[in-house]
């Protein structure tokens, strides 16, 4: 940062610590002690789509890794009603540690790529016996998580959020601005 950045109070924006998704397995056997919630075995990356053919091609390049795997499901692209692309991607519910590897792999492709600029976030479900469900939310332009748990139709469960957020500290870096704790609503698998 700049003397001049300094003086006129404008900051570095916080780099993305990606390697943070790899705690996401200890998170997850945290959830499920502490809270009783159980990992859905469903991630997905957010990201604002690019024109082009370089873009398209690194997408396809993404989901054909993805795809390799024969024992994997197929990883799913969906638009939301905001223009924004998710890429769904399905493990076993116990293999936290390979859906994390997952995440991780498209976060750094995109951003390798040139696209980091598009990155908004990654989510991984949890849901409970009782049906409560939470997603562990990884803002990129941040390097911090915060969960989201939607209760209904545009509400959510703030109490079990501040709940895994204290769950949660010790684990990964958690995002303490809450208005930074967005809302995805009908985000896939939560």
């Amino acid at each position: 940062m700049g003397f001049l950045d300094a003086i006129l109070g404008r900051r570095q924006p916080r780099p993305n610590r990606l390697d943070d998704l790899f705690h996401l397995p200890n998170a997850a056997v945290t959830l499920q002690t502490a809270a009783g919630l159980e990992p859905t075995g469903v991630g997905a990356v957010c990201y604002r789509g690019a024109a082009g053919a370089a873009f398209s091609q690194t997408q396809d390049d993404i989901v054909e890794l993805l795809d390799a795997d024969p024992n994997a499901p197929k990883v799913e692209k969906s638009l939301d009603s905001f223009g924004f692309t998710w890429l769904v991607v399905r493990r076993d519910p116990s293999d936290t540690s390979g859906l994390a590897t997952d995440l991780h792999a498209v976060n750094t492709i995109l951003g390798e790529a040139g696209f980091a600029d598009g990155l908004l976030c990654s989510h991984l479900g949890f849901a409970d016996a009782s049906g409560r469900r939470l997603a562990v939310v990884y803002l990129y332009k941040q390097g911090t998580f915060y969960p989201f748990a939607p209760n209904g139709e545009q509400s959510r469960d703030n109490l079990l959020e501040l709940s895994v957020r204290d769950h949660l500290s010790g684990e990964l870096p958690m995002e303490t601005d809450t208005s930074r704790w967005l809302a995805i609503w009908g985000a896939p698998g939560i």
